[in-house]
């Protein structure tokens, strides 16, 4: 049997043991993925773990992905190893804003910290996380900075202050406008004069 066919296989079998679970499942670039209740992920990823065909005991990663149009924008994903098939699996679950996903970490303790993480960067919260605050931010950081609406500048800066000797936070302020980039080959040559260079074309014609 190939390892595709494994991984159908395992697929078929998870989604018809969880089928009030699982939405479905895909095999593409040679991995298997499944589509899942976000509400559900604490039955899943137990019955992954403890099942005698699965035994996908190791939590490689929890990681958001930003979709903006959706009205569920969010996917959280879960990436899981099976030593014993020498299987990885991933999982995605759809979740907004506002609605929280059940925290996995008393399954697995080691989605803590991803989930802070997920949290911190895409603002997913997780019900029951024992401690759900920034991780990688600092403190007072406001957003979350992988959503794809979130300005590439932030919205406050920092800096020390040598009258108050301190740090302080301010609202971001540009001293110039972005520059304008020309991503023209050098080689084709502008079709207009550069700025500083108007006597270039008048010593062309000269020589």
């Amino acid at each position: 049997m190939s390892n595709l066919d494994t991984l159908k296989e395992m697929g078929q079998s998870i989604a018809g043991a969880l089928e009030n679970e699982v939405n479905g499942y895909e095999v593409a670039f040679g991995e298997l993925t499944l589509t899942a209740r976000a509400d559900k992920i604490v039955t899943i990823l137990t019955h992954l773990r403890d099942e005698s065909s699965c035994k996908f005991v190791q939590l490689v990663d929890v990681c958001g992905v930003d979709y903006p149009e959706r009205p569920k924008r969010f996917d959280v994903v879960y990436h899981l190893l099976s030593l014993k098939h020498n299987i990885r699996l991933r999982i995605k679950v759809e979740a907004d804003d506002e609605t929280p996903v059940p925290s996995v970490v008393e399954v697995f303790p080691s989605a803590s910290w991803y989930e802070r993480e997920v949290w911190d960067m895409y603002g997913v919260m997780f019900d029951n996380h024992p401690d759900l605050r920034r991780i990688l931010t600092d403190y007072g950081f406001q957003g979350h900075p992988q959503r794809k609406d979130f300005p590439l500048t932030g919205y406050v800066e920092l800096r020390y202050s040598e009258e108050e000797k301190r740090v302080v936070y301010e609202p971001v302020s540009l001293p110039q406008e972005f520059r304008d980039f020309d991503f023209m080959s050098p080689w084709e040559g502008a079709k207009y004069i550069l700025p500083g260079d108007e006597k270039a074309d008048d010593q062309g014609q000269e020589g």
